[in-house]
């Protein structure tokens, strides 16, 4: 704004026509004038001590038309001033409604590209939620082997009851203990094994969007310290291999937030090694 001023203010003068120039000149040169006259007037009726009436009347008539020619000269300066300053006036007003036009110009463009970004993100989105779901959501656990709980012995309890109490008077003094016969390691019998009943199911979930439709479970287990590829590894609902099996189906939660979980469970019963288990959940999202 300051720039157009100075330069509107530098080119007012060459935007004057030559009439207005020439009243301009020939009002200063008549205002000069007319205050000589009157200097002359008053100089020389205080030179001749007295004034006749008909100097008096001259003088006033003199008066009377210098403060016509001052009055007439303030209108005049006036309207000259306000003519100069309508030209600014406008300039400013021209500079007012561009920069509103201009001011209402980037607010469009601003919400349009809001608009824009906001369909361009849901779009980019969008697009990485398909390739997510076309490529499946892996999860994956490794389920430790089976324990079973010790239980006592059945002649644990009639062994401790025949043994003599230590520090009894009637208990002899104790007897030689015989090393363990090769006899009786052979007739010891093994731990019993796991059942699946006995087994703790683990549970596999997987998130996926709410509006998404499941279109396939993928179902891997092998030991955890085996090296085979889990395309070798594959296994079907419900199948019961290497002491461990997957439930029949997996089960979906009910839509929250915009989002929902698939779960597979998984039971694993040996007690000689561990499990590394793997789900890979496939879905397809609506057009």
């Amino acid at each position: 704004m300051l720039a157009w001023r100075r330069e509107l203010a530098a080119l007012a003068p060459m935007l004057l026509p030559d009439s207005v120039l020439a009243a301009i000149i020939a009002g200063t040169a008549t205002l000069s004038a007319s205050f000589v006259q009157l200097r002359s007037a008053l100089m020389r009726e205080a030179a001749a001590g007295r004034s006749s009436s008909a100097s008096r009347r001259r003088n006033r008539l003199q008066l009377i038309l210098l403060l016509a020619i001052i009055g007439a000269a303030g209108v005049c300066g006036f309207a000259l001033s306000q003519w100069l300053t309508a030209g600014e006036r406008a300039a400013q007003g021209v500079m007012q409604r561009e920069l509103q036009a201009r001011v209402a110009e980037i607010s469009r463009t601003a919400s349009q590209l809001e608009l824009t970004r906001g369909s361009e993100r849901a779009d980019i989105e969008d697009g990485v939620l398909r390739r997510i779901g076309s490529e499946g959501i892996v999860v994956m656990a490794t389920v430790g082997p089976c324990r079973r709980p010790l239980a006592p012995s059945p002649a644990a309890g009639p062994a401790a009851a025949n043994s003599p109490a230590a520090g009894s008077p009637a208990a002899g003094p104790p007897a030689a203990a015989s090393p363990p016969s090769p006899a009786g390691e052979a007739n010891a019998t093994p731990a019993r094994a796991c059942t699946e009943t006995e087994a703790s199911p683990v549970t596999l979930c997987a998130t996926i969007p709410g509006n998404a439709s499941v279109s396939e479970v993928a179902l891997f287990s092998r030991a955890a310290d085996s090296d085979a590829p889990w395309s070798a590894s594959r296994y079907l609902p419900g199948q019961e291999s290497g002491e461990a099996r997957f439930a029949a189906t997996y089960s979906e939660s009910t839509p929250e937030a915009g989002t929902r979980q698939v779960c597979q469970g998984f039971a694993h019963w040996s007690t000689d090694h561990a499990r590394v288990v793997r789900m890979v959940v496939r879905y397809t999202l609506p057009a």
